[in-house]
Parts: structure tokens; C-alpha cells; sequence
């Protein structure tokens, strides 16, 4: 699809909603058809790397045993191995964190102690932290976290992703847009005939209809 279709969406969404206060997010939502949603084969549970990242600051957390003078350079917060047990009983401290920052990333060598003793509280936020590989540089690692968003269809026949922020060009939110829903389409089983609708919107706006294809 054209990239100055959606620059054109993302121009007529700012246009047809007020700017407010705050930096509103933008949202990208894509209505599936003809899937059953109970067949696992036909859900969606995956990451994407926006390119051209989220517009705003996205908290990174690692939890690390040998790679935490490397990931303090990067991470907005380190876990030591010695804290985790720690944390596993402080049910309020581990809470906190676990809604204050965005993505967790973890060793490979700690993932099943980070299940058992973490996972109960991390688990049903969605940041179970992904597995960092061994001997592979954490700076990319991390930066690549803070351009991710998850995807999801699971329940309801509908994904629903953050493309951005105000604080961003509208050629670089279209970017996005695009980028996201070219992913999604290549994943469904029908591809294009397998979505209904795609609409775009501002945090407080209406939503404006893509003529996606």
C-alpha cells in the first residue's frame, strides 16, 4: 500500500481530533473476519520493531548474573541474581516495578528462576522477560525493546497497537502504520481477505477508516 495513503489517514485523524495537554498515543486497530478465534492456529501472539520506534521513553529492566556492569551502561533498571529471590518475596516492591517499566529482558541461564519465582506477577502483565542469548552484545538488545510493541489477537476479532505519539512527524507515524499492518496482514492466514477494517486514531480522537490493501 502507498505510503501517502496513510499519511493522508494520519493527517485527517490530527485534523478531526483537538490537541490537548498531554502527548496523545496513536493506535492502530485492525478488524479480522471469517477466523475462529478457538483454533490456536489462527491467533496472533508476536512482537514487531516499529521503525520508527514509539515516540516516547520506553523503561528496560535486565535481569542479569554475568552482564550487569554491560547492561547498566543501557538498562533503565538491573536485577541482579542475588535480588531475585529477594524481590520474590517483596510482592509489593516487585509490583511496582513491574508496572513502572515496560519490557524486561533476562539471561538465558535465569529464565527458569525467573519463571518460578517471578513469573506470577510478571506473567499476567505480559512481561515475562524475553531471553537474552549468550555472548550477544546487550545495547542492541535494549534498543531494540524500546521500539517493540506487542501484538495480539486472541479473545476478540481485533488487534489493537500503539503506532506512536504526537511527538512524532505524521510521515513517521504513516511509517509505522504501515509497517505494522503490512506484518499483520503477511501473519493472518487469508492475508488481506482475512481483515474487515482498519482504522487509525488519537489517544481522545475519532477513529479515521485506511483504505487498506
Amino acid at each position: 500500500m502507498a505510503e501517502n495513503v496513510w499519511l493522508a489517514s494520519v493527517r485527517d485523524a490530527r485534523q478531526k481530533s483537538k490537541d490537548r495537554k498531554f502527548s496523545q498515543t496513536w493506535d492502530l486497530m485492525i478488524n479480522v473476519k471469517g477466523l475462529d478465534l478457538k483454533r490456536p492456529e489462527n491467533r496472533l501472539n508476536t512482537e514487531f520493531v516499529l521503525p520508527q520506534g514509539r515516540g516516547k521513553a520506553i523503561k528496560v529492566v535486565v535481569i542479569a548474573d554475568s552482564i550487569g556492569n554491560q547492561a547498566r551502561e543501557v538498562a533503565d533498571l538491573v536485577i541482579e541474581k542475588e535480588q531475585i529471590l529477594v524481590l520474590a518475596k517483596d510482592k509489593k516492591k516487585l509490583k511496582q516495578i513491574a508496572d513502572e517499566y515496560d519490557y524486561f529482558l533476562g539471561e538465558v541461564t535465569l529464565m527458569a528462576q525467573i519463571g518460578k519465582t517471578l513469573g506470577t506477577i510478571l506473567g499476567p502483565r505480559g512481561k515475562i522477560p524475553k531471553p537474552l542469548p549468550p555472548k550477544v552484545p546487550v545495547k542492541p538488545l535494549v534498543e531494540r525493546a524500546r521500539r517493540t510493541v506487542r501484538i495480539s489477537l486472541k479473545d476478540t476479532p481485533v488487534i489493537h497497537t500503539i503506532v506512536g505519539t504526537d511527538t512524532m512527524e505524521d510521515e513517521k507515524i504513516a511509517q509505522n502504520a504501515e509497517a505494522l499492518f503490512n506484518f499483520v496482514r503477511d501473519k493472518l492466514p487469508k492475508g488481506l481477505n482475512s481483515i474487515r477494517s482498519v482504522y487509525l486514531k488519537r489517544t481522545m480522537g475519532a477513529p479515521v477508516k485506511v483504505n487498506a490493501k
